[in-house]
C-alpha cells in the first residue's frame, strides 16, 4: 500500500474515532448539562412563586382574599398598607407587668382602646408598662426588606422565557360549609426551560404527567386547599 495512501487512511480513522468519542460524550453530558442548567433556573422560578406567595398572604391578610392579578399585587405593594401589631414593653418585666395590671384595674370600666390610650400616655410619661397596639405601615416597608435584589416589576414574569406571564389564579371555594379563599400561580417547563434541549423537556413533561404532577412549577391551588404550598416543597 502506497504509504501516502496509508497515513490518509490512518488520518481518517483516527478523525472517525474523534467524532465517535466527541458523539458519546456529548449524548452522555446532554443530560447532565440539561439537569444542571434545569435547576438554576428553577432556583430563580421557586423564589419568584414564593414572592407571590408573600404578596398573596399579605394581601389576605388585609382583604380577606387572594387576587387573581399580578399588577394588583404589585400595585398593593407600592401603594397599599397593613396592620402591624407592636408591643411595647416586656412580660419578662416585673415592674412593668405590676404598672400595667395596676392600671388596669384603675381603669376597668374602659373599652379595650381607650385602655391602650390610658397605657400609651403612662409610657410616654417615662412609667414602665406593657401592652400592644396596632399600627398601619406601608406594605413596601414590611415585605422583602431584606431582599435588595427584589424587583417587583419582574414578579409577573416567567424567568427566561422572554417575559410570558406567570399563570395566576384566584377563587374562593365553600369547603366543609366555609368560604376558603385559594390562589394558584404556575410555570410551565415548556416556558421556563425555554431554548434548551426540547426533547428532554418534553421527556420531564411526560415523566411529571407519569407521576399525576402539574408539567412545571406551582405555589397553592384553586382546586383542593393546600396551605399555599409550592410543589417543589
Amino acid at each position: 500500500m502506497n504509504k501516502v495512501v496509508k497515513i490518509i487512511i490512518e488520518v481518517v480513522l483516527l478523525a472517525a474515532i474523534a467524532g465517535l468519542v466527541y458523539l458519546l460524550y456529548s449524548n452522555i453530558m446532554q443530560p447532565v448539562n440539561f439537569n444542571k442548567e434545569k435547576a438554576n433556573r428553577q432556583a430563580v422560578a421557586v423564589q419568584r412563586l414564593k414572592d407571590i406567595r408573600t404578596l398573596q398572604v399579605a394581601y389576605k391578610s388585609v382583604t380577606g382574599k387572594f387576587n387573581s392579578s399580578i399588577d394588583s399585587l404589585k400595585q398593593f405593594y407600592e401603594t397599599g398598607k397593613m396592620d402591624i401589631v407592636m408591643q411595647i414593653g416586656s412580660l419578662d418585666d416585673s415592674v412593668a407587668v405590676a404598672n400595667t395590671e395596676a392600671i388596669k384595674k384603675a381603669n376597668r370600666k374602659l373599652k379595650a382602646d381607650q385602655l391602650t390610650e390610658k397605657l400609651a400616655e403612662a409610657y410616654a410619661a417615662g412609667k414602665n408598662v406593657v401592652f400592644s397596639h396596632t399600627t398601619q405601615i406601608p406594605v413596601r416597608d414590611t415585605l422583602f426588606n431584606n431582599r435588595p435584589d427584589f424587583n417587583i416589576d419582574s414578579l409577573k414574569y416567567i424567568p427566561f422565557s422572554g417575559k410570558e406571564p406567570i399563570q395566576l389564579e384566584a377563587t374562593t371555594k365553600m369547603v366543609s360549609g366555609v368560604p376558603v379563599p385559594l390562589f394558584e400561580a404556575r410555570i410551565p417547563w415548556k416556558s421556563l426551560l425555554k431554548g434548551m434541549n426540547n426533547q428532554l423537556r418534553i421527556n420531564l413533561d411526560a415523566e411529571s404527567r407519569d407521576m399525576n404532577r402539574y408539567e412545571g412549577l406551582q405555589v397553592g391551588s384553586i382546586t383542593t386547599p393546600n396551605n399555599n404550598a409550592g410543589n417543589w416543597e
